[in-house]
């Protein structure tokens, strides 16, 4: 038979199998059949048994999950349990069917929950994963519950294929994806037309019920959406949500590593309605639909950790799109070898930022890691004995170790006159968000020389042409000589996943185009992706950054001049040991944490 989104076709249901047919999964056959296969001890097995019976509800829940609880060692690789996803594995086997781990990013929500009613899905504990015009693949944790299969088939008229999938993602996609969907059309009926004035009257009722903290009957449905949505996004590890309207279906698209992923579709009238309800969410003008707005969410995970989202508006042809950027303290705030600093380049960092007084630079491009570097930092800076303040547009994140001030552009409070504000509150460090005009950059000068150390970033591809970006400015060349330490230039890229990657053949004309201008030796090993199930298939599991450290040495310092000769200063730089980006990637890619494609997908062929 043929496979739909890549799942392989049913396969026969195994013969003289101890698991019984047509009915449930039994948990003292179970049992027996892990004994039989040699992946419990017969004592093991008794202390589930013993487990069912002391603990009150313990025997509503699926046997794969009482084994899994008590994490026995696996004695295929002692080092790891016997893992939920493990047993189901085995379950699969035993069935003689696909196992699946089921990634909601790739299902079409919409079209898997129109195939069966949400009651029947519950009842036999079955799940809609891919549909087609010729069959429909269902999950299921019960695979030789044969049942509902003749019915389904009859109904629906379309092959039934079967995989296994685990007991607890069934369960949660059966409770999530169809509340979802009833909440999405419900709010759609209760928004048929927007433009005859009753979406904008709803959701100004909505605005003074939720200062009451009362949600009407009609808007608990866009509450529900919106609560999902943000769930959904910390646990896929996004960093942004993107909402963008269109005129009849609206995407919902996640920025995961780096890489966009469009993972759900909302009609239009209900897309309008989520993004009032978060723009209530942000304390934003609901009615105000035409200019650009800002606004900030303070929430929580289901683990109970406490995640700021700073959201912006903009107006388009459909309406308003809103991009909200993911600020998780536990991905924002790392340490230094967490972000990816080698021994030598940490070094050289907390050489630069432990100084009482400078300004030091971190360039690069929008997304490129340029606030985690310099909020971790300055977590390990703020010590009880220091002042340290910030001025920002706008606070990426709101942290109790630091003063922070938002600029207003509203009421002439810029980065300048932020700054010449904190220098009156006798601080010990000073962080500037960006310096973007010759007034800020001035004001960084002269915080320096008054004895603060100045901490700020710039938009430059490297890190010697920060040097020319305030000379261009206008900041005098002998103010740029006596106040700057350093630059950093860095950015980031995806790191291979540590559960799958696997060893490959080094290309070596792409490592010497790579190493061209540091002459590094190839490494005795390299890996490629692979793609596994904590990856989802991408063979990549987070990003980690790549630098290029510029020390302002005597003899950079001599250089820097009206008429900078930039190539000289930057060879000049790179004899005193500065290593440019490309070999700090390379040597990313020596320790297997990287690849070369991934790397120069990030470092344009010029750099």
């Amino acid at each position: 038979m043929a496979s739909v989104s890549g799942i392989p076709a049913d396969g026969a249901a195994a013969a003289g199998t101890v698991l019984g047919r047509y009915t449930r999964l039994d948990l003292d056959e179970a049992l027996a059949a892990l004994v039989a296969d040699g992946l419990l001890e017969e004592a093991d097995a008794q202390r589930v048994r013993a487990d069912v019976r002391t603990v009150r509800g313990r025997s509503e829940l699926h046997p794969l999950v009482l084994v899994a609880n008590l994490r026995f060692p696996d004695p295929r690789a002692p080092d790891k349990p016997l893992s939920l996803e493990v047993l189901t594995q085995w379950l699969a086997q035993r069935a003689n069917l696909p196992y699946l781990k089921i990634d909601p990013m790739k299902i079409d929500v919409a079209a898997v929950t129109q195939v069966v009613s949400h009651a029947y899905a519950q009842r036999y504990r079955i799940l809609p994963v891919a549909v087609s015009e010729l069959q429909v693949v269902f999950a299921t944790s019960e695979p030789f519950d044969t049942r509902w299969l003749a019915d389904l088939g009859h109904i629906l008229r379309r092959d039934i294929q079967r995989v296994v999938a685990s007991p607890l993602d069934v369960n949660r996609y059966l409770a999530e994806w169809w509340s979802v969907q009833r909440s999405i059309q419900r709010a759609r009926d209760a928004k048929t037309d927007l433009h005859d004035g009753r979406a904008i009257l709803n959701f100004e009722q909505l605005v003074e019920l939720g200062k009451t903290g009362e949600v009407g009957a009609d808007d608990r449905h866009v509450v529900h959406i919106v609560d999902w949505l943000l769930q959904y996004a910390f646990e896929q590890r996004a960093s942004d949500i993107h909402l963008e309207p269109r005129r009849d279906t609206s995407n919902i698209r996640f920025r995961i590593d780096g890489v966009m992923h469009k993972v759900f579709e909302l009609p239009t009238p209900v897309m309008t309605a989520v993004t009032s309800r978060i723009k209530i969410l942000g304390r934003m003008d609901v009615a105000e639909k035409r200019r650009p707005q800002d606004g900030r969410i303070k929430t929580r995970s289901q683990g109970g950790r406490e995640v700021e989202l700073r959201l912006s508006s903009m107006p388009t042809a459909f309406g308003e799109k809103v991009v909200m950027r993911i600020f998780d303290p536990d991905i924002v705030v790392k340490e230094f070898a967490q972000l990816g600093f080698s021994a030598e380049e940490e070094a050289t960092w907390r050489s630069l930022v432990e100084r009482p007084h400078g300004i030091v630079l971190v360039t690069g491009p929008t997304g490129s890691g340029k606030t985690t570097t310099l909020y971790s930092t300055l977590k390990v800076l703020a010590t009880p004995d220091l002042n340290v303040c910030t001025v920002e547009d706008p606070i990426e994140m709101v942290s109790p170790e630091f003063n922070q001030m938002q600029v207003q552009a509203s009421i002439d409070l810029d980065f300048a006159a932020g700054v010449r504000t904190l220098l009156r509150q006798d601080p010990d460090i000073i962080m500037v968000g960006e310096i973007r005009d010759l007034e800020t950059a001035q004001m960084a000068v002269q915080a320096s020389l008054t004895g603060h150390l100045v901490l700020s970033t710039l938009h430059t591809n490297d890190a010697p042409s920060a040097l020319t970006r305030l000379l261009d400015l206008g900041v005098p060349n002998y103010l740029i000589q006596s106040t700057l330490s350093g630059v950093v230039a860095q950015r980031l890229v995806r790191t291979l996943c540590p559960h799958c990657k696997a060893e490959a053949a080094l290309d070596v004309p792409a490592w010497a185009a790579l190493t061209h201008r540091c002459a590094m030796a190839p490494p005795p090993r390299y890996y490629g992706p692979k793609g596994c199930l904590e990856c989802r298939k991408t063979g990549f599991l987070g990003r980690t950054g790549i630098y290029e450290m510029l020390r302002i040495s005597p003899a950079v310092r001599a250089l820097i001049q009206p008429a900078m000769d930039l190539a000289r200063l930057t060879e000049t730089a790179y004899g005193e040991g500065m290593r440019p980006l490309r070999a700090s990637a390379a040597a990313q890619v020596a320790r297997g944490l990287t690849t070369i494609p991934e790397v120069l997908n990030v470092l344009p062929p010029t750099d």
